[in-house]
């Protein structure tokens, strides 16, 4: 019975493991204080379903986790929360064709990362070619925040500049094999 258990739980365990697993493709910190993660992750089922590429045609599921620093951090911003508003994209790479995938990322959330932004997407080649990907960040419209006074004041009419990070000889193979379920 005691074996039985063990493994029981050890299945458990390496299951929560295999569904968490991501790839770290990089990693920014950019004024005022807000931490970019970038990974490609095990595709998945996203609803609803009829905007997003199926987990059955994709590779991946490409992500930003976009969030505040724990410290460092203008006044009255939560530590670690959720940076909204910006418009993401990344543009992947392969370096043995050339060829390449432009995808934007959209918000999303579940329960492993809670809300980032992030899309299933098929890769331009076989899912063990290296990859160079592109990660595009651009300041959120006027339509989409305004900005109070103070804030200005302190940091101007903008949340943060324009980015863009570049990784290269990125491996998407392993998580590429593996399923959420």
């Amino acid at each position: 019975m005691k074996f039985f258990i063990r493994n029981i739980i050890i299945c458990l365990f390496c299951s929560n493991l295999l569904i968490s697993q991501e790839l770290i493709i990089g990693q920014e910190r950019v004024e005022p204080g807000i931490v970019f993660i970038f990974e490609g992750a095990i595709k998945d089922i996203v609803y609803p379903d009829k905007f997003h590429l199926s987990e059955g045609k994709s590779d991946i599921h490409i992500e930003a986790r976009v969030n505040w620093d724990k410290v460092n951090i203008p006044e009255g911003t939560p530590p670690n929360g959720f940076v909204p508003y910006l418009k993401i994209n990344a543009l992947v790479t392969n370096e043995k064709t050339g060829v390449k995938s432009f995808i934007d990322l959209v918000p999303h959330i579940n329960l492993i990362d809670n809300f980032h932004y992030a899309r299933n997407m098929s890769l331009p080649g076989n899912v063990d070619d290296n990859y160079t990907v592109e990660f595009f960040i651009n300041n959120p419209s006027q339509y989409d925040l305004s900005f109070h006074k103070d804030w200005k004041d302190n940091f101007s009419e903008s949340l943060i500049s324009d980015q863009d990070f570049k990784y290269e000889n990125v491996s998407f193979t392993e998580i590429a094999s593996l399923k959420r379920r």
